[in-house]
Formats: C-alpha cells, sequence, structure tokens
C-alpha cells in the first residue's frame, strides 16, 4: 500500500516506490571529487538518446516532403522546433532531479485514475506512431541497401529485440555509445550529401527566418506540425525524466543542482548537434529535389533513387540507405526504454524489456505490414507522415503536467523552476496547442 504524506511537507500524494528503470538507476558513477570536467563528461549521453527523435525515420518523410515541396521555408519550423526541445528537455531533467520521479510516475501520483489511465493511453499511442515510423524507415533502409522486400525488411525489424537485450545486459553506457556511434555515421552520410547537392546559402540561412505562409498554407502547417511531432517527441519526454537517473549524483542540494546543470548542458549540446542533421535533411531535399523541379518526393524510396542521377554520384544513395537504416536502429533503442519507463511508471507493471518490445513492436508491424502489402511505397509514405503528426497531437498531454509540475514549488522544492522558465515552457505548451486546434478544424473543414 502507498504510503501517503502531508502535501504541506512534499506536494506530491505519496512517497516513490521503486525509482525509474530500477535495473539501471544511479548505476553510472559521476566522478565524484575529480575535476569538474571529468564530472560533465560523466553526464554526457542522456541528451543523445533524447536527439534520436530528431532522426526518426517518420521525420525523414516530412522533412523530404517540406523540402521537396517549399524549400527551405520549413527551416525556420526545425529551429524552433530545437528551442522548445531544449526547453522542455531541461524541464525533464529538473523533474527528474528534483523529484525523484519521471514524468509518468509524477502524473500518476499528481492525478486521479481517470486522467492518468488517458494520459497512459496517449502515452502508448506515441509509443506505437513512433514504433510504426521505425519499423517502415528500417524496411525501407534494408531495402535500399540489400534489395529485401518491404514485406519481408517489416517482419526482420522484430529482431531487433536481441539487440536490445544485449546492449542493456552489457551495461547502459554501451546502450548510449551504441547511439552515438550511429549518430555519427548519419552525420558523416548526410554531410557528404549535402557537399555534393552543394544548396544555395544564402536562401538556407533565409530559410531559417519565420513566415505568417506556414500558419496560413494549411498543407504547409500540416507538414510543418509533423516535423514538431517528430523533433519535440512526447515519449521523449518520459524517457529523458528516466534515464538522467542512471547517473549517481548524490542527494544534497548542491549535488542536484549541479546535476541539473550538467543534465541540461549534455541535452542541449546534444540537441545542437541534432539540429544540424534535422535540417540537413530539409535542406538536402530542397537543394537535390524543389531545386530541379521535383516538388512531390515523398517517399522514401523514391528519394534514394533520385540522389544519384540529381547530383551525379552512384554513392548517394548508399549513404541515404546506411544513414535511413543507422536512424531506424537508434530509434529502436529509444522507444524500448521510453515504452519501458511509460508503462512502469503510469501502471506499476514491470515486464521483461524483450517481452515490452515484443508486445509494442507486435502492435506496429500490423499496421505497417498492411500498408506496405497493399499500398507499396507510396502508402508507407503516406503513413510515416501521419505518424509524425499524430505525435504532435500528443505533444500537449506530456508537455502541459511537465510545466505544471516543474513550477510546482511544493512538488520540486528548491530545484523549482523560475517564473522566466515557467513563463517560457507555458507559452510553447499553449502554442503546440493551439497550432493542433488550426489543423484540426483544417482537416475538419478541409
Amino acid at each position: 500500500m502507498d504510503i501517503v504524506k502531508p502535501k504541506a511537507k512534499t506536494g506530491w500524494r505519496h512517497e516513490r516506490e521503486e525509482a525509474s528503470m530500477a535495473d539501471v538507476h544511479r548505476s553510472i558513477s559521476t566522478a565524484k571529487g575529480a575535476s569538474r570536467w571529468r564530472r560533465i563528461s560523466a553526464f554526457l549521453g542522456p541528451g543523445y538518446l533524447v536527439a534520436v527523435g530528431y532522426m526518426d525515420p517518420g521525420n525523414w518523410s516530412t522533412s523530404l516532403a517540406g523540402g521537396s515541396k517549399f524549400g527551405y521555408t520549413l527551416l525556420t519550423v526545425a529551429l524552433l522546433s530545437n528551442l522548445m526541445a531544449i526547453v522542455l528537455q531541461s524541464l525533464c531533467a529538473r523533474l527528474a532531479i528534483g523529484s525523484g520521479r519521471d514524468l509518468a510516475q509524477a502524473c500518476r501520483d499528481a492525478f486521479p485514475r481517470w486522467v492518468s489511465v488517458p494520459l497512459w493511453l496517449f502515452a502508448e499511442i506515441a509509443i506505437i506512431a513512433t514504433d510504426i515510423a521505425e519499423v517502415i524507415g528500417t524496411a525501407i533502409g534494408l531495402n535500399l541497401l540489400f534489395g529485401i522486400p518491404l514485406e519481408l525488411g517489416v517482419i526482420i525489424t522484430a529482431l531487433d529485440v536481441f539487440l536490445i537485450l544485449y546492449l542493456q545486459k552489457v551495461g547502459f553506457r554501451w546502450v548510449e555509445a551504441f547511439v552515438i556511434a550511429l549518430l555519427a555515421i548519419i552525420t558523416i552520410c548526410f554531410g557528404v550529401q549535402i557537399f555534393m547537392a552543394d544548396p544555395q546559402w544564402g536562401d538556407v540561412v533565409r530559410g531559417f527566418f519565420p513566415t505568417t505562409e506556414i500558419v496560413s498554407n494549411p498543407e504547409m502547417l500540416y507538414l510543418a506540425l509533423g516535423i514538431l511531432g517528430a523533433t519535440v517527441m512526447p515519449h521523449n519526454l518520459y524517457l529523458h525524466s528516466g534515464i538522467v537517473q542512471t547517473r549517481d549524483y548524490g542527494h544534497t542540494v548542491p549535488e542536484k543542482r549541479e546535476a541539473l546543470t550538467f543534465a541540461t548542458i549534455d541535452s542541449t549540446v546534444a540537441l545542437c548537434i541534432a539540429l544540424v542533421i534535422n535540417a540537413s535533411i530539409l535542406i538536402l531535399a530542397a537543394a537535390a529535389f524543389h531545386a530541379h523541379g521535383k516538388t512531390d518526393v515523398v517517399e522514401l524510396g523514391e528519394a534514394s533513387s533520385l540522389l544519384a542521377p540529381l547530383l551525379g554520384l552512384a554513392i548517394a544513395p548508399t549513404l541515404f540507405g546506411i544513414a535511413l537504416l543507422c536512424c531506424g536502429l537508434n530509434s529502436t533503442v529509444t522507444a524500448t526504454m521510453a515504452g519501458q519507463i511509460i508503462m512502469e511508471g503510469f501502471l506499476k507493471i514491470r515486464l521483461q524489456p524483450w517481452v515490452r518490445r515484443l508486445i509494442t513492436r507486435a502492435i506496429a508491424i500490423i499496421p505497417a505490414a498492411f500498408v506496405t502489402i497493399w499500398y507499396g511505397d507510396a502508402g508507407t509514405a503516406e503513413l510515416l507522415i501521419l505518424t509524425q503528426v499524430v505525435l504532435s497531437l500528443q505533444l500537449s498531454f506530456a508537455v502541459f503536467p511537465l510545466v505544471m509540475f516543474t513550477a510546482n514549488k511544493a512538488k520540486m522544492g528548491a530545484l523549482v523552476a523560475p517564473l522566466w522558465l515557467s513563463a517560457i515552457a507555458y507559452t510553447i505548451a499553449v502554442v503546440i496547442a493551439g497550432l493542433n486546434i488550426k489543423l484540426l478544424f483544417d482537416f475538419v473543414i478541409g
């Protein structure tokens, strides 16, 4: 039975029970007593797992569609999404370090069941949408590199559960190293492709400045929200609030403040690096497709086949395929951990990681297999974009609780978010909700 504490003391209805991701909780030393740089390096890692959200295969479709149709215009959305992500991820670290809870545990404690259960369902929908995107993206990557049919590739993706099991067995640092290594490969692949595409850098810079057309044009808004959903992924908020607690940062307020500073540096640097990669997808589409009159490229397979003749080098499709496969594998790792945190936090149900993974992957494979079998590449492209819009629609259900908790002095104590930070976070939450309402309105009347 939960132990009830007076609200006046903690602001939480119950004491924290089992730690988030108990098997790796505080398992990584933070080099206490060592130099400042060594302590900072001990916190490097979780931010890069969060940054994987920028490179989800679903983001590729939205960015390819946006770049090919509207050129560099939607780069401003990528930039704004990045800034939103930096603020929200810093709040995730604050919640975890200040309260000792991940976002799922905090929601279960703070809200009655008639609120927390729907929030859990929305979070699960976000996980499924992410899983569908990575299933399709990985299958397309296998098809581009090895010629494996999409239908078979979708089934093969179920085997990645063994990769997750192995990485978790050897240690959480190995999970982070695996993700960072794949991010490095993706960066190199896109760096070479951007060099070959030779974009108009003046137009690229102008693309980072906002325009009212993004809001007034329903088609552009749809793709913009897809990019937003693929960047500020709702499940990443749960993920970060869990994995930051793998560090053994101590229990005193000064130790927690230092941990929050280092964790924020980690996530901010990782997200800035990821912005470069995220923007590169759109820049590549604008330079390789929009500039050559190819304004309707949304399919990953079609994009790969067009790169060689447009860029003039046969290696371009191979680099595209390698980066896409790496993205799918990376998303596999982060979605698995996010699913574990969400289920255990909301429901207090502990499952073996492989059981949890097979359940979510099975749910994702069914619609992905149906679409690939019946509709082929065109259907997968539409499904990928739809999954990203679904993610955007789920964002508010994770963002508002996060901002509410971190702004609450009784719940956060000395690590409560300052008023200016809470004001910015609430503004972000309202903007996201407002854009989603407009998207639904346009969809209904359109």
